[in-house]
């Protein structure tokens, strides 16, 4: 085998590894809080940088669109990520930090969820994000890495990856937002009834 094929086997045995060792008890709980949004019409807001922009606009598009693809209700999802203007007026005309949280002062309330993505946990405009939504009477939801860092704090829900691996704990948090998403889909799938 080449060195190369080794350093792929080695790679993707690392990353299911690190799968299998995510606290599934924290996973259950995200779902729960994504279904009571969904059950009271709340709206699921994703943020992140970098990766975890990226993550929170495939997992926007996940959970606005696929689950519920027979006409029944549909579950609100937005990634704040995504807004360009609005994040560059925020950080030219106050500070960075103040990219997420602002957005959601306009747009949440207490029936939402915030969903941030952090591989340290340590960005602060994610943990201004987290504590907005605290104080808006809202839900937090972190999925981190490592010890999840000060973000932690500041999320009634809490997922770490246990990997100082950024690309560990980005490949993982993307499994396990299609691990949430099919759960979801499925649970909504056996709603009696059909609302659009």
């Amino acid at each position: 085998m080449s060195t190369v094929t080794n350093e792929i086997n080695a790679y993707l045995e690392t990353v299911a590894s690190v799968v299998r060792k995510v606290d599934a008890e924290a996973v259950r709980k995200v779902v729960e809080v994504f279904y009571s949004a969904y059950r009271d019409r709340g709206t699921v807001f994703l943020f992140g940088n970098g990766g975890g922009a990226a993550t929170s606009a495939h997992m926007e598009c996940d959970l606005a669109k696929g689950t519920s693809p027979d006409g029944r209700q549909r579950i609100k999802a937005l990634s704040l990520s995504t807004n360009v203007p609005v994040i560059t007026a925020w950080a030219n005309d106050t500070d960075y930090t103040n990219t997420y949280g602002e957005q959601l002062m306009t747009l949440a309330d207490e029936r939402d969820v915030a969903v941030a993505f952090s591989g340290s946990g340590m960005s602060p405009n994610i943990i201004n994000g987290l504590k907005v939504m605290k104080d808006l009477g809202g839900t937090g939801v972190l999925f981190s890495g490592g010890g999840g860092g000060t973000a932690k704090n500041h999320a009634d829900v809490t997922v770490l990856v246990p990997s100082d691996n950024m690309q560990i704990i980005e490949d993982v948090h993307m499994v396990l937002c299609h691990v949430i998403f099919t759960l979801l889909r499925d649970r909504i799938a056996l709603e009696p009834e059909r609302r659009a």
